[in-house]
This record gives C-alpha cells, sequence and structure tokens, in this order.
C-alpha cells in the first residue's frame, strides 16, 4: 500500500462509493498472485518481477519527467532509497519465485506477515519490549504458520517443494519489511511520490540485472497468456489497485485501510480457489486465521508506514 496520510477530519463517506474503491483496491491486489501463476507459464520468477517493475517504473518515470519530483533526496536518503528499492526487488522476486513450490493462497498469507518482521525488528534491534499482546501474536502466528505450512495439501505447480515456496514467500514478507523501515527514515523530508517513483526505479534496475545474470528471458512477445499476467500486475494490481488505496484515505482513516489489507489472503484464496480450484484443508484455514490475527493484532497503533 502506498503512503497511508491522515484523512482531513470532517470528511465523511458519500454513499457507497468509497468502500467500493476501498474493496476494488484489496480485489485488485490479491488478484497479483492468480496474475503472477500466469506470468510464470511463459518465464521465469525473476524476469516476470523484473517486467512488471519495469513497467510499473516506466509509468511512474514518464509522470516524473512531466511534472517532476517535489524533492531532491539527500546522500543519505539517497542511500535509504537504494537500501529500500533493492528490498523491494527482493520482495518481489522471492515472492513470485514462491508461486512455484505453493499455493496462491499460501503463498499471499506469508508474504503478508510483514508486521510480525518489523515489530521482531523493533524488539530485537531497538529493544522495545513487546507488549503482552504482541507476546500472544507472535506465539499465535508461530502455531498458524505451523499449521499453514505442515498442513496445507494443496498441489503446487512444482510438487514436492512446499516447504521452500513457504521460505520464499516469508523471506519476501521480512524484505518487504526492510522497505518499510528504511522508508519511515525518509518519510519525513521525502513525499510519496518521490519515494515511489525512486525505489521502483531502482529495485526494476536490480531485478533486470539478476535477470540477466540467471539467463531468465521475459517471454516471447507471442505469449499473449504471460504478458496479460504481467501487464496486469503491474497496472491493475500496482498501478490502480495501490492507487486506489491511497485514495480511499480520502474516506477511511489509515488503521482502517491497513485493517482491511487483511482481506488479501482471503480474496486470493477465493479466487485462486474459483480459478485455479485449490484448496486448502481444515487446519491450514485455521491456521491462516491465526496468522490473520496476529497480523491484525501488531498493525493495532502502529503508525502508517510507506509501502509500495
Amino acid at each position: 500500500m502506498d503512503a497511508p496520510h491522515r484523512a482531513p477530519s470532517g470528511r465523511a463517506p458519500h454513499g457507497a462509493a468509497p468502500s467500493l474503491i476501498l474493496g476494488g483496491a484489496q480485489l485488485a491486489v490479491g488478484a497479483a498472485g492468480i496474475f503472477a501463476r500466469f506470468a510464470l507459464g511463459g518465464a521465469g520468477p525473476i524476469a516476470v518481477s523484473a517486467a512488471r517493475l519495469s513497467i510499473a517504473a516506466l509509468v511512474l518515470a514518464a509522470a516524473a519527467a512531466l511534472r517532476g519530483l517535489p524533492q531532491r533526496p539527500t546522500r543519505r536518503e539517497g542511500g535509504l532509497l537504494a537500501l529500500a528499492g533493492a528490498a523491494l526487488a527482493l520482495h518481489f522476486g522471492a515472492w513470485i519465485a514462491s508461486l512455484e513450490y505453493t499455493s496462491v493462497a499460501v503463498s499471499i498469507l506469508l508474504v503478508a506477515t510483514t508486521p510480525l518482521w518489523t515489530t521482531l525488528y523493533e524488539v530485537l534491534v531497538r529493544r522495545r519490549p513487546p507488549s503482552r499482546a504482541q507476546l500472544a501474536a507472535f506465539a499465535g502466528g508461530a502455531l498458524g504458520l505451523v499449521l499453514v505450512v505442515g498442513l496445507n495439501r494443496t498441489a503446487p505447480p512444482v510438487p514436492g517443494h512446499e516447504l521452500l515456496g513457504a521460505g520464499l514467500a516469508l523471506g519476501g514478507g521480512a524484505a518487504l519489511g526492510i522497505y518499510l523501515l528504511a522508508v519511515r527514515e525518509v518519510r519525513s523530508a521525502l513525499g510519496t511520490r518521490t519515494i515511489v517513483t525512486s525505489t521502483y526505479g531502482i529495485a526494476a534496475l536490480v531485478l533486470v540485472a539478476a535477470a540477466a545474470f540467471a539467463h531468465q528471458a521475459p517471454p516471447s512477445p507471442a505469449d499473449a497468456p504471460a504478458w496479460a499476467g504481467i501487464l496486469a500486475m503491474a497496472v491493475l494490481s500496482q498501478l490502480i489497485g495501490h492507487t486506489a488505496l491511497n485514495a480511499a484515505l480520502r474516506w477511511f482513516s489509515p488503521s482502517a485501510v491497513a485493517f482491511a489489507t487483511l482481506l488479501e489472503p482471503v480474496s486470493a484464496a477465493l479466487l485462486a480457489f474459483l480459478v485455479f480450484g485449490e484448496r486448502l484443508t481444515p487446519a491450514a484455514i485455521a491456521g491462516g486465521l491465526l496468522v490473520l490475527a496476529a497480523i491484525g493484532t501488531m498493525l493495532r497503533g502502529e503508525p502508517p508506514m510507506e509501502a509500495p
């Protein structure tokens, strides 16, 4: 989700439009796993990630060329943006790769564990004692992960490597946490457009270089399903979906929008069932609910931060 700024007081929703915008945004973002699965039919995960970020970065770069960036980063801010961009590249690369080894629902659920990782950083690095609620969330989240990873029996595209898929998705969630922590350091000085334009561009360059190193070529120009998946991820999930989340902040509080993002794994699971016939065991569903509850506990009371 892009930069959540507090909605002006006194501005209330009018009719059903705001709720439809927020719900549509969650559906677009949650559908990214479906689009990625189609894209992976024509190219490797790094190439798919590079194509997705490159398209989004080019759109933002074109907007910056027309309107200009509102601020010029300092050397320190530039270093933090570079770190954030590299972390964003790792986030997308690891998450999209996980879809080759585990189900869409499990992948999106595990990559959404970012609040657990950022809270763990606060506890271990910044020495901020966890509250009782956070300790309970960690315990419940750990149990939920065991249930999801250990007891899910949905057959992935490459069977026999479900733990690898889970590890990649969790790594993608942790990498997004690094992005958030780096961006938090520059939020007070740089605006959303500067941050997103810079980090998307850096992430695209990192992924293009990684794809070349791994000898992963983009899909064939004739592979319509793969390119449709990439374009849908870049335009619908990234540019439109995340922009709509920002627009929803005109009517809803940041906390409400943050909690609404918990619907992404749910919508992803429903879409994966409808499109690919992916099913989850009852134990995996129970574990997923525990993980979502843990994430919700970590989000409660947290200050809003930038996200892609």
